[in-house]
Order: structure tokens, then sequence, then C-alpha cells
């Protein structure tokens, strides 16, 4: 209309900086290009990667996965940390293709806020393409999204997509296993990726108490920790590809511990042809990280819901016949027996030996 002093409207009045996100993604691109793998055939900025099948596979399988870090983001907010999110990122979805045997080739990040600052996004990225450039993984591409209205401020969400290879004939899909196997677990270092919901609910962490209050919970000091809680809590997801890679051609089956805890996770490889077969767990194989005992006694959390909700000190568990478990046991000092595999009745719980 003439005459019109309307001031006209920009993206960047809706709460989108186009430009400063442009900025961001050549921040992004470099990170990536440290990440790059001989297979890549282009690198951040077209609409597509193109990642060419690697040599020396002969009948090749492709195996993907996608997960995200939880609310263990929240716990990363409060703490106005953001350099090791990605990483637990990478890790989980690079130990997810491990229990088939997969080696990862490359991955994919989406990362979906309202208004987190540009230098946080760095940090987040960063740590993603940190872990993928110790796992030779290429960072091949990503996705950066400005949700205002849909994401509250100072909040953001992150996925990841990663694509792995195995040969058809080295595949781990628990075809193999069979009674006496054992069972050997490593260490999971923390709480991974999962049960951070039931932790929030014990101290009230971002349940509208304030960021004040957050931090001060999050940076009590603990004697049994020998640190903070916030520590505790964003200790990274550790990967487990370099200790088991060397003896991927002798697993007969791998549990990632994650949501469901061991009862949950275990269970999955008893599927199928293997369903007559079950796990028995001995608890006192190992002694649980002091952050579970205090999330127990402060949250008055029964022992049986403990194990559905945490991985209480498992990160992973992989069944072998009894001589190669051996071998594994001695040139892998932090793994342990935690159990074996029995045939079970149609009757049997698939995993035995742990609270109820």
């Amino acid at each position: 209309m003439t005459g019109s002093s309307v001031t006209p409207l920009r993206y960047i009045d809706a709460g989108v900086d186009v430009e400063a996100a442009d900025a961001t993604v050549l921040q992004f691109a470099a990170i990536a290009k440290r990440t790059m793998r001989p297979e890549v055939l282009s690198g951040v900025g077209p609409f597509a990667g193109l990642f060419h099948v690697p040599e020396g596979y002969g009948d090749p399988v492709l195996v993907a996965s996608a997960d995200g870090v939880g609310t263990k983001l929240l716990i990363a907010t409060a703490l106005d940390r953001y350099d090791t999110i990605g990483a637990d990122l990478v890790n989980h979805c690079v130990n997810d293709i491990l229990t088939t045997g997969a080696h990862p080739l490359f991955f994919l990040d989406y990362l979906a806020t309202a208004d987190l600052s540009q230098e946080h996004r760095v940090d987040v990225v960063a740590g993603i393409g940190k872990a993928c450039a110790e796992q030779n993984v290429a960072l091949l591409g990503g996705e950066t999204a400005d949700m205002p209205d849909l994401y509250r401020s100072g909040d953001f969400d992150l996925a990841g997509f990663i694509i792995g290879v195995v040969d058809r004939h080295n595949v781990i899909d628990g075809s193999r296993l069979a009674a006496s196997n054992v069972l050997v677990a490593f260490p999971s270092g923390g709480l991974q990726t999962n049960g951070y919901s039931l932790v929030r609910e014990i101290w009230s962490l971002g349940k509208g108490r304030g960021a004040s209050h957050d931090r001060e919970v999050l940076d009590t000091s603990y004697g049994e920790l020998d640190g903070t809680l916030g520590d505790a809590l964003l200790a990274v997801h550790q990967s487990f590809l370099s200790p088991l890679e060397p003896y991927l051609g002798e697993i007969n089956g791998i549990a990632h511990i994650t949501g469901g805890g061991i009862p949950g996770n275990l269970s999955r490889l008893f599927t199928g042809p293997t369903e007559h077969l079950g796990a028995k767990i001995n608890p006192e194989s190992w002694e649980t990280p002091a952050i579970f005992n205090l999330i127990r006694r402060t949250g008055s959390v029964e022992e049986a819901e403990m194990f559905r909700a945490f991985n209480m000190g498992v990160g992973i568990i992989v069944a072998l016949d009894a001589e190669r478990a051996q071998v594994l046991l001695e040139e892998q000092p932090q793994a342990w027996q935690i159990g074996e595999i029995f045939e079970r009745s149609s009757d049997t719980e698939p995993v035995l030996g742990l609270p109820t």
C-alpha cells in the first residue's frame, strides 16, 4: 500500500538467522574434512553425500542404525558443556552396528534447536567429528534445523545416523550361539546414554526449579564419585569397537547394554532359531560403580528397577566359545566373565540371575 510505514519482516525476525547459520556450516565442513576417508566422493555442501563401498568385501552387507542421546542433553545444557555430547552420539551408534560385526563407514547428524548459539553448535559437531576421526568414520554430512516455537529457548535435540559394512558370511546374528558359550562383559564407565529421565526425576533436574538449582545439584561433590554429580553423569558413552575388533570373527553374539539394561538387551539375542537359549548372569562378578549406588540410595529405587533402567556398569556383553573367551579375557584385562549361555525351557525367562 502506498505510503505504508510497516517495517518489512525478515526471516531473522521469526528467529532464524540464515547468515549466521551459513557461517557455522563452514565450520562444520572444516570439522568433517578431518574425518574424510578415501571412499568419500563428496564433502559437506551438496544436497547428499556420496560414499563408495570399500574394496576387500566379497559379499558386502550394509548395516544402518539411528539413535539419539536422550535427556542427557539437559544435563549438558545445565552445565553449559557441549563438547562431549557429540561423542556420546557417535559411540552409541558405532556400538549398535558393532553388534552385527560391522565396521563403521560414515555418519550423519541432525541437530534441531530454537536458538542454541552458533558457538555451542560448533562445540556439539566438534565432539561428533572428534569421535568420528578417532574411529575412521567419515562425517559425511548432516542437518541443522532452526525451529523456533517448536523448541523452547536453549533447548536442542540431537540424532545420529550411521552406516557400516560387514561381509555376509561374517555377520553376527546370534545363529552361532550355543549352550555353554561364555558371556564376557566390558565396563560402561557410566550411564552411557540411558536412564537420565529417572535421574532427573530423583534430583528434580530440568523440572522447572530453575537453572541455579540444577547447576547447584550437578556441581555437588561426592566422595564416592571422586568428583561432582555432573561429571559422573556426563561421562562419555564409550565405543567398544577398538577392544572387540580383533575378535569379531570369533564372537557368536553381542548385546549393547542401553535402554532396558542387561535383561532388556541381552534377551534380544534369543529370538528365532535361538529362542531355546538363555543367559545366566552372575551379578557378583563385578562391582557396581558408585554412581549407580548413589542413584539407588538417593531415589530409593528398588534393585530390580535399577537393573531395568541402567546398565549398572556393564557396557557391552559378548558370547564366545569357552576357549576363545579365555583368550579374550587374558588379552583384555578390563573385561570379565559375567555369565554363560544355557538351554532353557519354554517357560523359563531368557535372562536369569538378576534381581526381579
